[in-house]
Order: C-alpha cells, then structure tokens, then sequence
C-alpha cells in the first residue's frame, strides 16, 4: 500500500500542475538576484494581482492542487522579471494543468454517479410512470381518474408550439441577415472599435481636488504636443490655459473641458519608437485597472507591451500592442477608483526641454 501511494505521489509531482507551482516559484525566489533589486513579499504581489494572499501561496505551492489561471501566470512572469523564454513554458504547463484538472473533475462526477445509482422503485423518479403527478386533468391540477387532458388543452399547447417556433423561425432569420463583424484599422475581427464600444470619453475640468491618473495622462499627452505642464494629476490653471490653447489650434470648442471632442484629437498612437510623454501616459493608465503594475518610466518596453496586450485581449480589442483611440479610450474609461497617489506624482514627470 505505501509503494503505490508513493507511486502516485510521484505522479502528481510530474504533472502540469505542480511543474507550473514550482517554475512560478522559482520566479519569486529568484526575482531581484539577476538585478540586485528587492523580492518583493507575497503580500505586495497578491496586491497587485487582485487577489488575496493565500490565493497566491496556493498557486505558488507544488503540492496544492489550485492551479493559477493564465492572467496571474502572464501577470507574474512580468513582475517578477523572469526570462523571456520561460513565459511560453509557463502557458503551455497552464494550459495542460487546467486541462487536467477538467478531466479529474469530470471522472469524480462520474464516479459519485456510479456510487448513487438512481433507485427504479423511488417514487420521486421523473421517469417513474407511476407518477401521479404525470397525469394533469382539464385544469391543470392532478387528476387520479386517468383521464387524458381536455381537448381545449390540448389546442392551446399546439397552438402555444406554432407561436415558439414563428417566433424562433423570425430570431435566426434576423440574426442570419445582420452583418457580420466588423475589421479594425488593425485587421482584426471581432474587435470593438470606438464608435462600437459601449464607452463615453470621461470629461475633465479644472478642480482643486487630485484626478489622479486620468489627469497625469492628460498632462503628459499636453506635453507631448509641446507644452509645458507639471504631471502630478492636479487640474490647475496651467492645465486649463494648455487646453484652452490645444482646442484653439484645433478649431475645438475653447472651453478648457476635455471630454467627447478633445480626447479623440488629443490621444497619439502609441508603438515602439514614441515619444517620452505618450508613452508615459499609457503607463499612468495601465497602472490603475487591476492587472497588476505597470512601471511608469516613459520607456516602451516589453513589459509595457506585455501589460498592454493583456488589456486589450482581457476588453475586447485586438491584442496588437498598439494604442490606438480605441485602446485609448477603453483605457480612460476602466480606471479603478485610487486609493492613494502613488510615490511617483509629484515633479517626476520629464518635461520639455523648451517652452510652448
């Protein structure tokens, strides 16, 4: 009995499951050495991760049977700077893992139905003929004589049928003559664009109060047209008259608001190879929708594209790893409430070496 124990433990040691716990853990114990920076606690991952600090534990143990789902398995490999060539190993382990536990779920369910079996003598069988409650009177109550239902009722389910299947018939007719999905700027299928999306351009003016990250990623979009604006989230006056001048040269409404009809000409796309600020603001944004931090350093690097292509594949939109408006926008929109400004607002922003 202790040998094949021992042979299933083994087992299970070589499944996806634990191979994946064991390489995610590798990534934390390991995370900091290469660069000579800090691990950081499970606490401070599960944070930025969304979830809580025994979840994480479970994922990152070879010997528990949760398995991490591929968000926090991406999420991760990015925080944690693991090497690039692992992060396909780490999918493919996931992918399996989850797989298996499909097929273990689906065995034991099939197993507890073999040791339950259905009794044909149990009156609450819905296959039990004998069922009194089979057999319905003219209305609708049992009736124990065994007299088939009324005529009329018989019509009315007929007729009850026929309306089901017109209005059926009409459904797929409608769904077969609507046009199919549109192609993005981009080429793909399927993926919302702007006009598409169920999303409004948010609206910003001036206040005295912090607007935290749609505000930094206003300003640092300002500067990348040229203008000189302090980042730190603050909707101040210099903000305002940057705006007011933005909409002006743009035959915009001058009204110092940026919402529906300045954002749109406000937003740049965002690849490799842009500017300092755009891609600034990007990271503002990434940083505050719950998938985990995003570095803000103005540097468009792997991670970044990482995070992005996350985004974009998790909302609906084509995982290209450019930020057109639609991104932009979906962006702005799925902002979590801060709980605090982060250590990097105040006078961290680079600005432009000349004035406007």
């Amino acid at each position: 009995m202790e040998h094949v124990r021992g042979g299933q433990d083994q087992e299970q040691e070589r499944s996806a499951g634990p191979q994946l716990a064991r390489l995610m853990r590798r990534w934390w114990e390991e995370a900091g050495s290469t660069t000579g920076g800090t691990r950081p606690t499970q606490q401070a991952l599960a944070a930025r991760l969304g979830i809580d600090q025994t979840t994480l534990s479970r994922y990152l143990n070879p010997k528990h049977l949760s398995t991490a789902p591929p968000r926090v398995v991406e999420i991760l490999h990015t925080q944690l700077g693991a090497p690039a060539t692992e992060l396909e190993r780490a999918r493919t382990l996931c992918r399996t893992a989850l797989r298996e536990n499909g097929r273990k779920q689906g065995s034991d369910s099939t197993a507890d139905q073999a040791a339950d079996p259905v009794d044909p003598s149990d009156p609450s069988d819905p296959s039990d003929p004998s069922d009194p409650s089979d057999d319905l009177g003219a209305d609708g109550l049992n009736d124990t004589s065994g007299r088939q239902p009324s005529r009329w009722l018989r019509r009315a389910l007929v007729a009850a049928a026929i309306m089901l299947a017109f209005t059926a018939g009409a459904l797929v007719n409608e769904r077969l003559s609507a046009p199919g999905p549109k192609a993005t700027d981009t080429g793909a299928t399927g993926a919302l664009s702007a006009s598409e999306a169920p999303y409004e351009w948010p609206l910003l003016r001036m206040g005295e109060e912090d607007q935290f990250s749609r505000a930094r990623a206003l300003q640092n979009l300002l500067n990348a047209h040229g203008y000189k604006v302090l980042a730190d989230g603050f909707f101040r006056q210099d903000t305002r008259d940057a705006v007011m001048d933005f909409q002006q040269r743009h035959d915009l409404p001058v009204d110092g608001k940026v919402g529906p009809l300045t954002w749109p000409e406000l937003v740049k796309v965002v690849e490799h190879g842009s500017g300092a600020f755009e891609v600034r603001a990007v990271q503002e944004l990434l940083n505050n929708v719950g998938q985990g931090g995003t570095a803000v350093s103005g540097k468009f690097t792997a991670a970044t594209v990482q995070d992005l292509k996350f985004f974009q594949r998790t909302h609906g939109l084509a995982a290209t790893g450019r930020v057109n408006a639609d991104t932009w926008l979906a962006l702005l929109v799925k902002q979590l409430p801060p709980v605090k400004a982060p250590a990097y607002q105040r006078g961290t922003s680079p600005l432009p070496s000349t004035p406007l």
